[in-house]
């Protein structure tokens, strides 16, 4: 049994974890110091120097990296294949960040390492590169300790602008990139106390509203009254799509595959050691629309949403100008769940839109599909072991309200099916000033990661397509 491999013992993998605490730091300090920011073009220099450092640390780690080349960003891959009849597990993990925002919000350079006792500061370190490097030191020690597995990595430079590239890239590359099954870790437990897996991740589908009534700026008081005011007509559709104060979406049709979660997904939520009150404090909020955990758990896990990012026109300086201003920009996104589609939001959106002011025009952005996980089977019970054996509890199957687009690509193209190992806590921010991991969660990663590859050589080289298979006729 992988198991009883000489070096596994929890002890023995937490000695190796905390001997090479130095050499994860600096790792991570290099890595955080290379502002790969996929948003903006300023910072393409940087994502190609985060993917040759990606290579050059995946090779001294004993992988065998290769860069994909995509229209955009590469994507970098990685193997260490002992036997091509043994099974093949994958990492996923992207190494592209978020800008590091309102410098005046940190307390930290947002790009500049910075270490407080346990503490690591600074942007990408929990999202997703200091996960990323707990996942590969894991790996490493379970390959030298003779784990009978092959392990592959994919490094993504493209999520955070929703991976557009990457299906294309991992298409061109499928034969070499070959897997069993994927093992992600960029999610989010819902609290330090208990371990939490997702069991399925919302998708997105965001579009803008535009509507132009003139050439420019027209004084309210030779024109107001007779001229259309595109800032109020938005105004007006917008509240006519979404209720403000419930958040209940009022688009016909829209709630109609919603698939609601089950008795036992409920057990897990109520398990899973949320509070109000820390999500309150989590992410600063005065007030939020229920009070009761299951209700706010369900609706920010296993519910669709619609949100206005933003409505922009007009005059925005100090004081009021009195003018009918030309032109309005509404920045909006539905968040979906499994058995919706963001080709089949949009075509509501858009109905809808057309419905209701017709001179409004529609610009959709890049979609995101849902993604529905395991919570049964070899694969589940192999993320339930190895969180277990690592920190203590095993964890409870959650939902994500986030999206990460390649998951459900990797699916499609791959035919291989995704399990969660995340690290991150809410308290780490993601995407937020003042970004951080810690020591407790990247030298847990790593014991967990050791364990799950030694456990990994236990199963069957077609444990993927089978999960695969049990997982699309359930959704049947």
């Amino acid at each position: 049994m992988a198991d009883k491999v000489d070096g596994m013992g929890k002890a023995e993998i937490t000695a190796f974890a905390d001997s090479q605490r130095g050499r994860f730091e600096a790792l991570l300090k290099e890595f955080v110091e290379t502002p790969s920011v996929s948003t903006d073009p300023a910072y393409k220099a940087d994502c190609l120097r985060m993917a040759d450092l990606a290579c050059r640390t995946l090779a001294e780690f004993g992988f065998k990296p290769s860069l994909i080349e995509t229209k955009g960003n590469p994507i970098i891959a990685a193997e260490s294949v002992i036997d091509p009849k043994l099974p093949t597990v994958t990492i996923y993990n992207h190494m592209d960040v978020q800008p590091g925002g309102d410098k005046s919000e940190w307390k930290t350079e947002p790009f500049v390492f910075t270490q407080e006792g346990d503490t690591y500061y600074g942007r990408g370190t929990t999202d997703d590169k200091g996960p990323g490097l707990s996942a590969l030191f894991g790996a490493h020690y379970a390959l030298k300790h003779g784990a009978r597995v092959n392990v592959r990595f994919l490094w993504e430079l493209e999520e955070e602008i929703g991976s557009p590239n990457f299906a294309a890239g991992i298409r061109s590359a499928k034969a070499s990139i070959k897997t069993d099954f994927v093992v992600v870790s960029d999610t989010i437990w819902v609290s330090r106390q208990r371990p939490a897996s997702p069991a399925g991740l919302r998708g997105l589908q965001s579009f803008r509203l535009t509507l132009e009534t003139g050439t420019g700026d027209r004084h309210s008081g030779v024109t107001g009254g007779a001229a259309r005011n595109p800032i109020a007509e938005m105004c007006d559709l917008v509240a006519k799509m979404v209720d403000a104060k419930t958040g209940k979406v009022l688009i016909p049709g829209f709630y109609k595959n919603v698939k609601k979660p089950t008795k036992a997904e409920l057990a897990d939520f109520k398990a899973s050691g949320f509070t109000v009150a820390k999500f309150l404090k989590d992410h600063g909020f005065k007030s939020i629309r229920t009070k009761d955990a299951v209700d706010l758990m369900t609706r920010i896990w296993a519910m669709p949403t619609f949100e206005v990012h933003g409505i922009a026109g007009g005059y925005q300086g100090a004081g009021v100008k009195t003018v009918v201003p030309p032109r309005a920009e509404a920045k909006l996104s539905c968040r979906i769940v499994p058995r919706m589609t963001p080709q089949e939001v949009l075509k509501l959106v858009t109905a809808f839109v057309k419905k209701h002011n017709k001179d409004v025009q529609i610009h959709a952005e890049n979609g995101l599909d849902p993604y529905e996980g395991l919570t049964t089977g070899p694969l589940a019970d192999l993320i339930r072991d190895a969180m277990g054996f690592a920190f203590g509890k095993k964890p409870v199957f959650v939902r994500e309200g986030g999206s990460i687009g390649a998951i459900k690509t990797m699916e499609d193209v791959l035919g291989a099916p995704a399990v969660f190992l995340g690290l991150s806590l809410p308290e780490h921010g993601y995407h937020a000033p003042n970004e951080n991991y810690d020591w407790a969660q990247a030298r847990g990663g790593i014991v967990a990661f050791a364990r799950l590859f030694a456990q990994a050589a236990n199963l069957k080289k077609d444990v993927g397509v089978k999960a695969l298979a049990a997982k699309t006729a359930k959704a049947r």
